[in-house]
């Protein structure tokens, strides 16, 4: 199966924080992750189903946006930031109140002024088809 490409998009002022958003949707790609990338590209993510991740066996540092159930307008809150995550040290305990978290390259965050609070949205990348 093909995925469709997505990006995540900040409600209000319509800021692009990840423009190639991936979805962890089997459990293979939920198991492995980053685990085994040299680095993410810049505008690359990866959306996983969980309230909690490691980073041990990751190679790269990573910024990690973790985000609530999306409401029936498909927006979700981000409950929790965690920037510059170092590689290869210890995990991040399960944040109350979210249902996933997307790991992006270590700056992302600082780059798209991105708070606790926002409100974000994933939608179909400029050009996919929806």
């Amino acid at each position: 199966m093909v995925q469709t490409p997505l990006r995540l998009r900040r409600v209000g002022d319509d800021a692009v924080i990840c423009d190639e958003l991936r979805l962890g949707e089997s459990f293979g790609q939920r198991f492995m992750g980053l685990m085994g990338r040299a680095a993410l590209r810049p505008g690359e993510g990866l959306y996983l189903p969980a309230n909690s991740i490691h980073m041990m066996f990751m190679r790269f540092p990573i910024d990690a946006l973790f985000v609530s159930r999306a409401a029936a307008d498909g927006k979700r809150q981000v409950v929790r930031t965690r920037p510059d995550l170092p590689a290869w040290r210890g995990i991040v305990l399960p944040v109350r109140g979210a249902e996933g978290v997307v790991e992006m390259a270590a700056g992302t965050l600082a780059r798209a002024g991105v708070a606790e609070g926002d409100e974000v949205v994933f939608e179909p990348a400029a050009g996919a088809s929806a």
